[in-house]
């Protein structure tokens, strides 16, 4: 494998624009012999595709997921919770890795694992895609538990994103314990700037 590593994590997050429910972060190793077809940016893929492919990727990889809760992306911010995020789901893994290949342009800061970042990884690293998708796959299914929990704001189809339907329950339901206070739309309606 490319520079001697034989265990590689792709490692990539999700919901970092959501105004609300936790940042998710995968992490991937494949194995080189039964990649499943189809990989791709997760938001090039449809839900059906995602789904499908998210069980296949469980049957042939070792994955670790991680998330960073709302109340850590507030008290640290969304780049810092995204990084915590990967960091957990590279803990999640069940033995140590000898490289990880990061979607974006910045490690984690203190990251002790050797890698390197891989801007537009998602859709060019078979590995960075497989996190992209299980990630996904994880926080959807987070926020549709959560939808259930808070009905009126769409998270079931919008995912926390500042939707109009979101916007509007937001403004006349008022903001959850799930909402992102540090992000500007929900601060705003929480002190009516």
């Amino acid at each position: 494998m490319a520079l001697g590593h034989r265990r590689i994590a792709g490692v990539d997050e999700v919901g970092r624009g959501p105004l609300a429910g936790p940042v998710t972060a995968a992490a991937v190793i494949l194995d080189p012999a039964r990649i499943p077809e189809g990989l791709n940016d997760s938001k090039k893929l449809t839900a059906k595709a995602r789904a499908t492919l998210y069980g296949q990727i469980l049957a042939v990889a070792e994955v670790g997921v991680g998330h960073a809760t709302v109340e850590e992306i507030d008290e640290i911010n969304i780049l810092r919770a995204s990084h915590l995020a990967m960091e957990r789901a590279i803990a999640a893994l069940t033995g140590p890795i000898c490289y990880a290949l990061i979607d974006g342009n910045m490690l984690p800061r203190g990251f002790a694992t050797p890698g390197e970042c891989v801007i537009k990884g998602d859709g060019r690293c078979q590995s960075i895609s497989a996190a992209s998708i299980v990630a996904k796959v994880c926080r959807d299914e987070v926020m549709l538990t959560l939808s259930q929990q808070h009905p009126g704001y769409g998270w079931e189809t919008n995912a926390g994103y500042g939707s109009k339907k979101h916007m509007a329950a937001l403004q006349s339901l008022g903001a959850t314990p799930h909402h992102r206070r540090s992000f500007k739309p929900v601060h705003n309606i929480l002190y009516q700037v």
